[in-house]
């Protein structure tokens, strides 16, 4: 094992080697759908029911849709790479294309996905360069074949 120094462009890539599932974070602002990609989400919680996702402080996206009473989380599949990679854009509409619903209180789920989660911001918590979002998990929905897609060395795979 080589070691490397604390350089961001190093140490990212030292991340790279852990694999991670991949979310889409969004919720309807202003009626409209915004969202983010993220490779961050975790299971937090059984009891109370909590999950999390890191949001760069870089995100323009995020300011927004913090402001959403309700967030949607949806665990993309395999088959899904096409909208991880619209959803990781930095332009453009990223929801052009792609088939969602919203519930009633305005999280946004993806049609398709391996999970989804309605949840509401819990809290904040600093971290560096991002911000940790705890999210209590409101209602949940699961379909047991669909295999996940997996973000890993900087790129999506899927599990063979």
């Amino acid at each position: 094992m080589s070691k490397g120094a604390l350089e961001p462009r190093e140490l990212r890539r030292v991340f790279a080697a852990h694999p991670s599932g991949v979310a889409v974070v969004a919720g309807l602002v202003n009626g409209l759908p915004v969202g983010i990609a993220a490779s961050t989400f975790v299971p937090v919680s059984l009891d109370p029911p909590l999950v999390s996702v890191c949001v760069a402080r870089t995100s323009t996206t995020w300011p927004a849709l913090r402001t959403a009473p309700a967030i949607g989380v949806s665990v993309l599949g395999a088959h899904q790479e096409a909208v991880g990679h619209r959803l990781g854009a930095r332009t453009g509409d990223r929801f052009a294309g792609i088939s969602w619903r919203a519930t009633i209180d305005g999280a946004v789920l993806l049609d398709g996905a391996a999970a989804a989660f309605e949840c509401t911001i819990d809290r904040h918590v600093d971290a560096g360069d991002h911000e940790i979002v705890l999210l209590a998990i409101r209602e949940h929905e699961h379909t047991e074949d669909i295999a996940p897609l997996v973000f890993h060395g900087s790129r999506f795979r899927a599990l063979a």
